[in-house]
């Protein structure tokens, strides 16, 4: 059985909000369940189908790196009610998005190729070759468009927007460099290198918590220490360990995303590789065995643990 979608009914909840992969419930307008599904998305687009053990592995990754960093930010985590949610603080998010990036690969590369040698404000050095290392991690930070993608934006003109004051934007910097620092020791130990990531912050009484998901396959990109050298050498592609296998097989189907064009089927084997290699990608970023939770009756299980967790919180 696949989690695709919820509809639960809590005590004191007084919103909903249905994201690509998570449903989020705002109860009392201080706690929020975020429920992990079973969606995948690519290239900003819903897939047909769920994939089992999905919201598990991404929601137990990410329960475990806000644990990891807590010591770094504050973060908006509560408690662990299902295998698939988290409870924690309601925060008002920040409209940035903290993308910090440690090697010239992706978007990076292909406004590189292209090129450009300024990025988000960051200058470029010459002669740099695709997921080369930087001298030093970059910060590029995205607002989110009205519509449509994430838009780059610069230091200068997040604080001339005053989208961030300057006062916290400082903070933010000083806290993605440190995550990405503590991310980069924890990858190391497992054979990896964490190439790029995303931070999400925002507030609480005037406090900043890091919030959402951190250092998952769905919003970081991970290397092969082992093979890294080699390839990079060679000029050969880099074996990642991220989401990238689901946007590499939709390219070869030729779906891009692109308004017209049709998701290519997704066959029963199709939808059992993408569990595994989930299950792989959990089990290489841990070191621990990944442990299936009963999936006969998801919701129903959500449902009386998230209540539980509601009832006897205080």
């Amino acid at each position: 059985m696949r989690l695709t979608s919820t509809n639960f009914q809590f005590p004191g909840q007084k919103g909903f909000y249905k994201g690509k992969v998570r449903d989020v419930y705002n109860i009392n307008d201080e706690l929020l369940l975020m429920v992990a599904t079973d969606r995948i998305s690519a290239f900003d687009v819903v897939l047909p189908a769920g994939i089992p053990y999905k919201g598990q592995v991404l929601n137990q990754l990410a329960s475990r790196f806000l644990d990891a960093t807590s010591d770094i930010v504050p973060n908006w985590k509560i408690a662990c009610p299902d295998p698939m949610v988290t409870a924690g603080i309601k925060c008002d998010p920040l409209k940035v998005e903290m993308v910090i990036r440690g090697y010239l690969t992706g978007h990076a590369w292909r406004e590189y190729k292209q090129g450009k040698r300024t990025l988000c404000g960051n200058k470029l050095p010459e002669g740099m070759v695709e997921n080369q290392a930087f001298p030093h991690p970059i910060i590029t930070p995205t607002t989110k468009a009205d519509q449509g993608h994430d838009q780059d934006i610069s230091r200068e003109e997040i604080l001339n927007n005053n989208i961030v004051s300057g006062e916290d934007y400082a903070k933010l910097e000083t806290y993605t460099l440190k995550l990405f620092e503590r991310g980069t020791d924890l990858a190391k130990k497992q054979g990896l290198i964490l190439v790029d990531t995303k931070y999400e912050f925002g507030k609480k009484d005037g406090k900043i918590y890091l919030i959402d998901e951190i250092h998952t396959p769905d919003s970081s990109r991970y290397f092969y220490t082992d093979e890294y050298a080699t390839r990079l050498k060679n000029h050969q592609p880099q074996k990642q360990l991220s989401k990238e296998f689901v946007r590499e097989w939709l390219i070869k189907e030729g779906f891009t995303g692109q308004t017209g064009q049709k998701i290519p089927p997704m066959e029963p084997q199709r939808i059992q590789m993408i569990t595994q290699r989930y299950i792989e990608l959990f089990e290489k970023l841990t070191g621990e065995k990944f442990q299936k939770t009963d999936t006969s009756s998801i919701e129903q299980r959500i449902h009386e643990n998230c209540l539980y967790f509601i009832q006897n919180k205080s």
